[in-house]
């Protein structure tokens, strides 16, 4: 076990469990301030849920041996984390952190609307049906990945027991971001709009508070892509003499440190010129450079390289933001177009920026890449399991979505949506506009002293 990478990872792992909580600041902020906190609380009560649901049969899902038709493990195998090796704590802290800001991401299509105790039934059916499945098939060795019996391996055949040309997903872009984006769409067209969405003005209640979000998340990418780094090399720091000890180590450390440096060379220059596209957009669009329009530039390219951020160059990687940048700034728009009310941009971004990322591998990796002059195979096996990624996280989010509604309803009383979500389902107000003394005491003649002027004062 090398030190210095299970370091790395534990300290992805915290970057990653950051990132949720700067998602509630970012969607905190774009929300009307009526709804703010049920906004942050809908992120917070993630980690609450998916959490303690990855311990008890996440992790056995994703990643158990028994394998159930390439779809998912068995729930029960490691359930509670039985029979889990100690060293692997490490990597069930690091995945366990992912599945709770995928599950946090969706909540932004549904601000000021939904009940929180629908939310909160919601996530763990979804975690178990929808993400738990993907992230077996493209991260476990199942349906969605290189293995002999997967998707790609069907479409060009096998060699030396692996697919021909193997799927790239570094970090989530169909687990995370195409599975969000589509969940997310899903239940906005089955709870509905907002009440005067189109008629009336949703400003964001804090915008100072999205852009502190944004560069938050941001911050914690580098721990989302760059603690996504798994050893190809095979040349573990293990052996049984001196000098193979240190070629080893050599081989894995020059391994790991270029991977990463590209990791977050790539993470960053994405996220930059996504900031670019974005606001050329909004520009010849709407007049105006927009603070909202560089904070969710920023997501969107960290969303697009998600998937792509080992297979690219850095160059591919500015190319990859600026078009991820621009088609997210596009997509935002066709909800008042189309009519359904994606609240805070989730299918715009999430889904629209996944699949640009996932697809675009297939143009701009430096290994197979159509662009490098390597053929349009990687491009085919990119959108086979993107599309398949869309099916399935479709399917399974609009059979809990439809059982919701039936057995206990998504939306809260009209009233109550009018007056403000916070005050109706936690109490509660994001800001207090009363005085802090109290009620103002009343001015009478014998407060008043008269100037010599003989002007009252």
């Amino acid at each position: 076990m090398d030190t210095g990478h299970a370091a790395w990872i534990l300290t992805s792992a915290s970057l990653v469990l950051l990132m949720t909580p700067a998602l509630a600041l970012f969607y905190g902020g774009m929300t009307r301030t009526k709804s703010i906190l049920n906004m942050m609380m809908m992120s917070f009560s993630a980690l609450g849920v998916v959490m303690v649901v990855y311990v008890l049969w996440g992790w056995s899902m994703s990643y158990g041996s028994e394998d159930v038709g390439g779809l998912f493990a068995n729930p029960f195998e490691l359930f509670g984390l039985s029979g889990v090796e100690g060293t692997t704590y490490i990597s069930v802290a690091f995945q366990a952190t992912f599945a709770i800001i995928t599950a946090a991401l969706i909540s932004g299509a549904l601000a000021e609307r939904v009940k929180f105790s629908s939310w909160l039934v919601f996530m763990p059916l979804w975690v178990t049906l929808a993400y738990f499945p993907l992230a077996h098939m493209v991260w476990g060795g199942g349906f969605l990945s290189g293995s002999a019996d997967g998707l790609a391996a069907k479409i060009f055949g096998t060699t030396d027991g692996a697919a021909t040309v193997a799927p790239i997903d570094y970090a989530g872009g169909t687990v995370v971001h195409i599975n969000a984006g589509v969940a997310a769409l899903v239940l906005v067209l089955l709870i509905g709009k907002r009440r005067g969405f189109g008629k009336e003005p949703t400003r964001p209640g804090n915008l100072p508070l999205t852009m502190l979000g944004a560069g938050l998340l941001w911050f914690g990418w580098f721990g989302f892509n760059v603690g996504s780094y798994v050893d190809a090399t095979g040349a573990e720091p293990i052996s049984n003499g001196a000098d193979g000890f240190i070629e080893n180590s050599i081989a894995y450390a020059t391994a790991f440190s270029g991977e990463t440096g590209l990791v977050w060379v790539n993470t960053a220059v994405a996220a930059a010129a996504a900031i670019i596209g974005w606001l050329v957009v909004e520009k010849i669009r709407d007049g105006k450079a927009t603070s909202l329009g560089a904070a969710s530039g920023i997501v969107a390219g960290l969303v697009a390289i998600t998937p792509a951020c080992g297979a690219l160059s850095p160059v591919g990687s500015i190319i990859l933001g600026l078009v991820a940048g621009a088609l997210c700034a596009l997509a935002v728009g066709l909800k008042f177009k189309l009519g359904y009310d994606d609240s805070l941009d989730v299918v715009g971004v999430h889904l629209v920026g996944g699949i640009v990322g996932t697809l675009g591998i297939g143009f701009l990796a430096t290994s197979g890449g159509l662009f490098y002059g390597d053929g349009i195979k990687l491009f085919v096996v990119q959108l086979s399991i993107a599309a398949f990624a869309i099916l399935w996280s479709g399917i399974f989010t609009a059979i809990i979505g439809f059982a919701i509604k039936a057995v206990m309803g998504w939306r809260v009383a009209e009233e109550d949506e009018v007056e403000g979500i916070d005050l109706a389902e936690h109490g509660e107000s994001a800001y207090d506009l009363a005085p802090a003394s109290g009620v103002a005491r009343p001015v009478t003649t014998a407060t008043l002293t008269t100037t010599p002027e003989g002007a009252k004062a």
